[in-house]
């Protein structure tokens, strides 16, 4: 599918919001919070939106913070009937870029242990394992931190 990636609005967050819930039922970040990183309250995050560009059709998102030369992808959501779009691979490529921009060397990640279609994205996508955390999530899964160069191409 053919997407627009760009900054996230104001006018973004209720399908934002909506679709966090849908995809992190068990810790779905707030609207508040979203509307915070949309409003520059947290100057080190940021939220992209994608958007079909020819009907403007709410498409997934993604949140990146970026401190020194480490950026972390935060959250990255697509719709279940988009996925396998490349919805999600042109939202990762925008915070890439977004991430080189303001000066990261390194992306970093979590993913859940048990996310096997999440974790065979990543690794398409140059991620490597760089580290685990034990029953990081409250139902006592592992998460995996994974890295890759913010520079790699997917």
């Amino acid at each position: 599918m053919n997407v627009r990636v760009g900054p996230a609005g104001s006018g973004d967050i209720d399908e934002i919001a909506a679709l966090e819930t849908a995809a992190f039922p068990l810790d779905p970040w707030s609207p508040n919070l979203l509307r915070e990183a949309v409003g520059g309250l947290v100057p080190t995050m940021a939220l992209l939106a994608a958007r079909s560009p020819d009907d403007g059709v709410f498409a997934g998102y993604a949140v990146v913070s970026v401190v020194d030369v480490d950026a972390e992808l935060q959250r990255i959501a697509v719709p279940p009937a988009l996925r396998r779009t490349g919805v999600a691979a042109a939202l990762l490529a925008a915070t890439r870029a977004l991430a080189a921009e303001r000066g990261a060397t390194r992306l970093l990640l979590e993913v859940r242990e048990d996310n096997v279609i999440a974790r065979t994205f990543y690794d398409r996508h140059g991620f490597a394992e760089l580290g685990r955390r034990p029953r990081y999530y409250r139902d006592g899964t592992t998460a995996l931190v994974l890295s890759t160069p913010v520079t790699m191409d997917p």
